[in-house]
């Protein structure tokens, strides 16, 4: 066997530590939360929107990571706003300004999050541990927690806690979107997903691209 070219090595994965959020509204929107606290980009939130008539939209804080949540799901339209997340005793406050207000209060762990909480944090990270969480999250949840991604990508999901959300208030473009929902129709922007219930999950994402220069 000859040896490997001088200068190979394996593309690095790029990990990204922080919350994703599904909620659901009356009027039929689904909206998907990703506030990450560390990621190569830094602190950030991005807010993935489908309305019911299937548009698909990104929002994101910059064009860098405008380019990266774009190449990697689904969108109809992608627009580069301020996303800013406050996260307080009393709830969450997202703000997209000018186009998206959310608010959403927690709940107190079930057993689901219980059962994630007792995972130790480094093995859930582990993209090798989702080879055991994607079935049960598959049936229980209705989710995937690994698969393709856009771009050439592979992509693995370590949830880490969850916490059911409450309460919920949105509105678009000054439009209230109604009462929380279940997150139903699943959303369409990757082979991830939210839970149904409307659901706020502690997780760590990993992204690994056959060619480290499609990653960004």
């Amino acid at each position: 066997m000859s040896p490997p070219a001088a200068g190979f090595s394996k593309p690095r994965p790029l990990r990204f530590d922080g919350w994703i959020a599904g909620v659901g509204t009356t009027s039929g929107t689904r909206l998907v939360l990703g506030h990450w606290t560390r990621s190569p980009f830094g602190l950030f939130s991005d807010v993935m929107v489908e309305r019911a008539d299937g548009h698909r939209l990104l929002l994101a804080p910059t064009g860098e990571t405008a380019r990266f949540v774009g190449g990697t799901y689904a969108f109809d339209e992608i627009r580069v706003v301020p996303v800013r997340v406050r996260v307080g005793e009393d709830g969450w406050t997202v703000e997209a300004e000018p186009l998206l207000h959310l608010r959403f209060t927690l709940g107190r762990r079930r057993l689901t999050g219980l059962l994630l909480r007792a995972v130790p944090g480094p093995l859930a990270a582990r993209p090798a541990w989702t080879a055991v969480t994607d079935p049960p999250a598959h049936l229980l949840l209705g989710l995937r927690t690994r698969g393709s991604a856009g771009g050439g990508r592979r992509e693995w999901y370590g949830a880490r806690d969850l916490h059911p959300i409450t309460t919920a208030t949105a509105a678009y473009e000054g439009r209230d979107l109604g009462e929380l929902a279940t997150v139903v129709p699943a959303v369409r922007f990757g082979f991830g997903s939210t839970p149904r219930r409307p659901s706020l999950v502690r997780v760590t994402t990993t992204v690994r691209a056959a060619d480290p220069s499609r990653l960004r």
